[in-house]
């Protein structure tokens, strides 16, 4: 399902999806599976989950992630590279990695809310229109994610607060690893839903997802780098749960990208950081070189 030019071939894909909808399922069935920490114990994980909530802009580029092929073949690239462990998306996307071969082997985490659409006026009451419980465990996946935004003053994070620690206690009940990604958010001027990262807000957002459910055994947590890296042992020291770090946006120039790096680099060295989950600043680099960057991310672990 590749194009001469090493670029997946989005009409063999469409072709096998319209004639042979199984195959989905048969390749999820044979796929090569793996432990959820291989020999280094880190995680080097890719996202691409964005698209599923409507977000499909990078930086200054308000659709980049809309091109499937594009996306696809940037995934695929970065799934090939050592050191790469998995990938985290929503069904449609792990279903098109799966008819191309590329997830043998690898972690695969299943994007479970999507439905706090980006932008939307029901942004915060985030329901789990994506991979459930069942679906991960029935297509023999390795994790799931989901997404937990609270705002004080908006209702409906309340009901996706509830709706989170339900599923965290379905997964614990199949034996199932959940990254909870929180954040404390508020709403500015225009409206518009911004994260706050600092210090007070992320140990708080910690201190609540730690917490949700009936047990916090099979709970993981993706945690954004703060504002100030000096503060992330002092946030990091709020749980004892295994932590990855979340990329988010890093800007497009070198000298933003450098930065990052040396950001992620000293948070790894807390106790608790297990590796990296990162999407759109290693899938659409601002160089373009989709193989350096990811390479470099690789090296920080």
């Amino acid at each position: 399902m590749w194009t001469a030019d090493g670029a997946v071939d989005v009409a063999a894909l469409a072709r096998t999806r319209a004639r042979h909808p199984e195959a989905v399922a048969a390749a999820a069935a044979q796929r090569t599976r793996r432990a959820l920490l291989g020999p280094r114990q880190r995680l080097m994980i890719i996202a691409a989950d964005h698209p599923a909530r409507g977000a499909l802009g990078v930086g200054e580029r308000a659709f980049a992630m809309a091109d499937r092929a594009d996306l696809l073949t940037r995934l695929c690239r970065a799934l090939a590279r050592p050191g790469v462990d998995g990938v985290l998306a929503a069904a449609d996307v792990l279903d098109d990695l799966l008819l191309l071969g590329a997830l043998d082997g690898k972690v695969v985490i299943g994007s479970m809310n999507r439905g706090g659409l980006a932008g939307a006026a029901f942004e915060l009451d985030d329901r789990f229109t994506g991979l459930r419980p069942q679906d991960i465990e029935r297509r023999g996946f390795d994790a799931g994610k989901l997404l937990l935004r609270i705002d004080y003053d908006d209702p409906g994070s309340l009901r996706t607060l509830e709706a989170a620690a339900r599923v965290v206690d379905g997964m614990a009940e199949r034996g199932l690893p959940v990254f909870v990604e929180p954040f404390l958010c508020r709403r500015d001027t225009h409206g518009a839903l911004r994260n706050d990262l600092s210090a007070a807000a992320v140990s708080t957002s910690l201190a609540i997802a730690s917490g949700l459910a009936g047990t916090s055994a099979y709970t993981w947590l993706k945690v954004p780098v703060t504002e100030d890296p000096a503060d992330m042992a002092r946030v990091m020291a709020t749980t004892t749960l295994p932590a990855v770090l979340l990329g988010g946006e890093v800007g497009d120039t070198a000298q933003a990208q450098q930065r990052a790096y040396e950001r992620w680099r000293a948070a790894l060295r807390l106790p608790t950081v297990q590796g990296l989950v990162v999407g759109r600043s290693l899938l659409y680099p601002g160089d373009g070189d989709v193989v350096g960057a990811v390479d470099t991310a690789v090296g920080l672990l």
